[in-house]
């Protein structure tokens, strides 16, 4: 076992791990926002998990991810927007941790793999990654209502 699949691992277990607890259990809130954070934390993981395997595909694997999970926050909040309008959630330290996880891990992965197409995608991933949690936690705690009164 080499240290991208470590630290694939110590990501896997402690955060994939402590947000699908929040899926399982707490209100409506809590859940909405660890759906969230579940994706934002399982595409970084796939990403050290392509470089400490030397699998491109894994990172293809994260690119869907990366531009699906938001959208599935996003089909969320809007169908459940009038329940989580009384009581939205607050996950903004969570989103943080998690948006700079995946910054970090982009970073490390972009120097490892070195110039070229393969760097382009890592980039991409982590730009959508991180962009798309950003408007997801913001779509969560009401932005979308704020689109529903015009």
């Amino acid at each position: 076992m080499n240290g991208w699949i470590l630290a694939a691992v110590v990501v896997l277990a402690a955060g994939v791990g402590a947000t699908l607890w929040g899926v399982v259990t707490g209100p409506l809130r809590r859940r909405a926002a660890a759906q969230n954070l579940s994706t934002a934390l399982a595409c970084p993981a796939l990403l050290l998990l392509a470089q400490g395997y030397a699998r491109p595909a894994y990172v293809d694997l994260a690119l869907v991810l990366a531009v699906l999970g938001p959208v599935g926050t996003l089909v969320f909040a809007r169908l459940l927007a009038d329940e989580l309008a009384d009581d939205p959630p607050h996950a903004r330290g969570p989103t943080l941790t998690a948006a700079a996880l995946g910054a970090a891990v982009v970073l490390a992965v972009s120097l490892a793999t070195g110039p070229g197409r393969a760097l382009v995608k890592v980039l991409v991933v982590g730009a959508l990654l991180v962009g798309g949690n950003l408007v997801a936690s913001r779509a969560l705690a009401g932005g979308m209502q704020e689109a529903r009164r015009d």
